[in-house]
């Protein structure tokens, strides 16, 4: 389990790693790093999902590991509350970047070559009220990016923890 403290409050993960080896390990290696302390959520789009895990509050992309394979194909569905790797149009292109699905996001799920998909990991299990809250602040356009928070959301710290 992972809690995060975000300058909304707090919610907690529990991961995957039996679904997700690779995923789960890189994620918790960057939480074990302090990776994530200082990140924001950069992207948020109501009735979608809410990404971070990368960028600072400036908009400055943190320095990452090399990326990983991406496990779409582990049967995991992107549903509400679940959390998934962001990557590029590369299909392994993962690093540090994820996002929670803020309703269930089918087209998002593995269905093939063609549609590789993106990989669950995770899920909150604590929390989902915040994860809430941010799905509802006010977006603009920063530095090149859009959905990004007018009032940054600040993951204070991201920990390990025994249990919720």
């Amino acid at each position: 389990m992972i809690r995060f403290e975000t300058s909304l409050g707090d919610f907690v993960v529990e991961l995957f790693p039996g679904e997700a080896p690779v995923t789960s390990e890189n994620f918790l290696q960057y939480v074990d790093a302090g990776h994530f302390d200082g990140t924001v959520f950069h992207r948020v789009i109501p009735g979608f999902v809410i990404q971070g895990g990368g960028l600072t509050e400036d908009m400055s992309q943190k320095k990452t590991r090399a990326p990983i394979e991406n496990e779409a194909t582990n049967g995991l569905r992107n549903l509400r509350g679940t959390l998934s790797m962001a990557r590029t149009n590369d299909i392994n292109s993962a690093t540090s970047q994820f996002f929670v699905n803020l309703v269930d996001n089918a087209f998002l799920d593995h269905q093939g070559p063609g549609n590789y998909g993106y990989a669950v990991f995770g899920k909150v299990v604590e929390g989902m009220d915040v994860i809430d809250a941010i799905a509802k602040v006010k977006t603009g356009r920063r530095r090149g990016h859009d959905d990004v928070p007018v009032e940054a959301v600040v993951v204070r710290s991201a920990r390990r923890v025994a249990d919720a």
